[in-house]
């Protein structure tokens, strides 16, 4: 039987993409959340019954302003947050419209080259992230 702080919180998100205005290379969304004072991968809880990916979907709204595609799966992150496991599902999604417009929970984002998003991100695990978006960037 699991008990309530072993079961774990279960989240969704994205590694947002976009290529630079005028076709140039790829760059990264970053989110900045001031709770935490962190720069992450817009991300979020799901909510009860919710779809990973539709979790996803909406987090990157909700953080970003931005809709998006959804891409491939990346991998799955564990670890745990206040004594409890926590599972994050992500995708790479590429961009489409929209506008930020910051909030309470995400009070910037930033639009990086790969290089300069993994020196700005906070999370090791966010790097991993990242670097499985840009290997398959760079599949023939």
């Amino acid at each position: 039987m699991t008990t309530a702080d072993e079961t774990p919180v279960l989240a969704a998100g994205c590694v947002l993409w976009r290529r630079e205005p005028g076709g140039g290379g790829l760059e990264v969304c970053l989110v900045h959340r001031p709770k935490y004072g962190d720069w992450s991968h817009p991300k979020g809880k799901l909510k009860r019954g919710e779809d990973p990916l539709a979790g996803a979907l909406r987090e990157v709204a909700e953080e970003t302003g931005y809709s998006a595609a959804p891409g491939g799966e990346l991998p799955t992150q564990h670890y745990p947050v206040d004594g409890r496991p926590k599972q994050v599902r992500y995708w790479a999604a590429e961009a489409r419209s929209g506008r930020f417009v910051p909030n309470d929970e995400v009070d910037r984002i930033l639009w990086l080259p790969p290089g300069a998003a993994r020196g700005r991100l906070t999370q090791p695990r966010d790097r991993e992230l990242l670097d499985a978006l840009v290997r398959r960037f760079e599949r023939p």
